[in-house]
Order: structure tokens, then sequence, then C-alpha cells
């Protein structure tokens, strides 16, 4: 297979990349750049620039003030990640055994690495405690009853269901236990002998404004003043993820939006109560870009308005959140001009695995195959989305630049 250099003629470059979103998010780092334009394209592949990471931690740990930040190690378990943010203070939530075990391999203390998924294997439980992990997430009986048998005396937080959400990516489902069922489930771990330091919940993922903290956090409020009401002893309040990351909308910057968040919280709960935040995309995104190849750009019938544009990457290799179209990623290409709307799918032999089809996607109508794309704020839940090789399509590639 002929490889192709990412240089200024791969780009078609006369002109620089056409930038469809906003130019202050948009633009590569010069390190990223710099890798894109000297490497020849095999595939596609994550360009992540640690800088950025460790400019958005910053940003993120000024707005949250005294609240600890715990990595959500889902986002993105590069150990480039994780060392990094290591480095700069932060601990981590771990989702599983494997992800705990990274962390450790990585010099992570154990007492610094939350248990924070609420479905875990007892024999996970018991690990975990045996090596040094003291805090573990409940939302269900036989989830309080398994920590207490075999992480005895462990701390735990029981993890509200939010029922309402305006996240762009709601986790109003599958986790979480509604507030009567939350108060019992404290009621039971304290009498099994653990202890009940508090409560987390997750406002859905991709919160994009802070006032859209204000109905979880209304609703954490009131379960906690009746766990307090009920002899509870709470401390410790887990606000979960949400923090945002540039998918083409405007959002105030990073360190201001956690500050307003922070407010909130502290407004209804005090300054005496412990906090804990769990961040994932908010981190990682933005320091992320892939650049794949458009393989095929066509049009169903002669009089059909939206052409349909197969890139070399999909649902399978990396982009699982364009899901019900849920997460909107941003696009450059090399041409400037007139756009035309576009149906974007992946190279799969597989109907899903279309991208964009409800709100088709705005790219220029001079867009052909062999045409080098850039998928902006990609770095996170795109590498470790990744299949192992689902129609024999390579895993999706990552580069981490420091």
């Amino acid at each position: 297979m002929e490889m192709r250099m990412l240089d200024a003629a791969a780009l078609a470059g006369r002109q620089s990349p056409a930038r469809h979103v906003h130019p202050a998010h948009s633009v590569a780092t010069p390190k990223q750049e710099a890798y894109i334009r000297s490497v020849p394209y095999e595939g596609p592949v994550m360009v992540f620039d640690l800088d950025i990471l460790r400019a958005k931690y910053r940003a993120l740990s000024a707005g949250l003030g005294d609240a600890s930040i715990h990595y959500a190690v889902k986002a993105n378990p590069a150990p480039e990640v994780i060392s990094t943010l290591h480095a700069l203070g932060s601990r981590f939530d771990a989702a599983s055994r494997g992800e705990i075990e990274l962390c450790l391999g990585l010099g992570v203390p154990a007492e610094h690495i939350a248990f924070g998924n609420t479905i875990k294997r007892a024999a996970d439980i018991a690990w975990a405690h045996s090596i040094g992990v003291r805090q573990f997430a409940v939302d269900a009986e036989a989830e309080v009853r398994k920590v207490a048998t075999h992480a005895p005396g462990a701390r735990v937080l029981v993890r509200l269901l939010i029922e309402e959400s305006e996240a762009d990516w709601p986790l109003c489902r599958k986790f979480g236990a509604p507030a009567r069922e939350a108060l019992r489930l404290m009621d039971l771990a304290r009498f099994l002998g653990l202890e009940v330091a508090g409560l987390s919940f997750h406002a859905g993922s991709q919160l994009r404004e802070p006032a859209m903290w204000r109905s979880a956090l209304d609703a954490a409020l009131a379960l906690w003043n009746d766990a307090r009401a009920g002899g509870h002893s709470l401390w410790l309040l887990n606000i979960g993820g949400g923090f945002p990351a540039f998918y083409g909308q405007e959002m105030p910057p990073t360190k201001e939006y956690a500050a307003e968040v922070m407010a909130m919280v502290r407004a209804r709960f005090g300054d005496e109560i412990a906090v804990m935040a769990e961040p994932g995309r908010g981190l990682v995104a933005e320091a992320g870009l892939i650049v794949a190849e458009v393989l095929l750009v066509a049009r169903k019938s002669e009089g059909e308005l939206a052409r349909w544009v197969y890139l070399d990457i999909g649902k399978f290799s990396g982009l699982a959140e364009t899901m019900e179209e849920a997460i909107r990623y941003q696009f450059e290409t090399a041409h400037t001009g007139e756009t035309g709307a576009c149906i974007l799918a992946g190279p799969s032999c597989d109907s899903a695995d279309v991208l964009y089809e409800k709100r088709p996607v705005q790219l220029p109508l001079a867009l052909r195959d062999g045409d080098l794309i850039r998928i902006l704020s990609s770095g996170a839940y795109t590498s470790s989305y990744s299949s192992v090789g689902f129609n024999g399509f390579p895993p999706l590639r990552a580069v981490y630049l420091d």
C-alpha cells in the first residue's frame, strides 16, 4: 500500500486546513502539527499532546479548589496519561481490577485509588481491599453485602440515581439507587460494619454549562439531609464527572466552569465536608486529535442532497460515542470553499457503523476519497473504546507527545 506523508502536499497544502469550528479550539498544537506533517500515514492515529493535559488539569484543579481530583481512568487509560496526572498530584477512579493494577504499576499508591464501579466481582473486591484500596461505590443491596463480606470495615459511598439530566450523554438508568433505596442501603451498610462516608452521583457526561449541575446537586442535598437526619455522619461528597470538552458549542473556560460548580456545591453543602470529583473527558478529550482518511464519497441516488462520506475509522474502531449522535465531533480538512451536508460512516460491513445521519455534518464539497481529515477533541473514549479488530481493521493507534 502506498504511504502518504501528512505534510502540506498531503493536506492539499496551498492553504491551511479549513476549520469548521471555533478557531480557538481547532488548531493543532505545534507538537501535534510537527508529528502529523512528518510521519507517513498508515491508518487512523490519535495524536495526543500531554502539555494540553497538564494545562487542563491545572485549570480544573484551580477551579475546584480544595476538592480532590480522581481521574476517571476509563476515559483514556494510556500509561502516559496516568503517569502525567500522577506527577501532577491526581488521584484515580478505577472501574476494574485491570485499571487498579495499571495505576499501581505506574507508582500510584493504593490509597489514592477509588473503586468507583458499582458492579464488581467479589474476588476483585477482596483483592483490592487486600492491597490497600479503601473506598468502594455501591448502589444495590447485593453489592453492599459483597463489600461487607470481602472488604470488612471499608469506606463506602452510596451512589444516587440521577433521574433527570441535561447532559449530552446521560447516565440515568444503569447506575445509582433512587433516594429512598439509597437511604436504606446506607442503613444496611452501617449495620454490616462499613463506614458510610457519604454519597456519590454522576449528573451525566458532557454537561456543557455549570447550570446543568443544579438538579443533580439539589437531589444529592435532599438525600444528604435525610441521611444526616437518620443518624449518618456523612462527610464526603463525590460529584462524579460531567466536566465538558469542546465539540463546537461555546463553553466557559475550564477554571471558571469548575469554580462555578464548586460554588454551587458549597452553597448547598457548606465548607465543612470533603468533596471529590471524577473528571475524564474534560481532562483528556481536547488533548487528542485523530487523523483519518476519506475512503469514499458517494451519493445513493442522483437527486439525494446529502453525500455519504466513509472514513477509515468508525464506531468499532474508536468512535463509539457517536452512538445516538450524542457526541458531535468537529472536523478539519485541507479544503476551503463551499460545504454541504454529509452522512458520515465508518468502514466496517455493519449497517450500525453510521456516525452522523440524523444531523448530517457539513464538509467541503471538494472532499474526495484519499483526502485526510482531522477529528478534533478526540482524546477521550476513542483509543479505549476501539475494538481489537472488528472486520479485520486494527485498533486505533495512539501517539503521546511529551
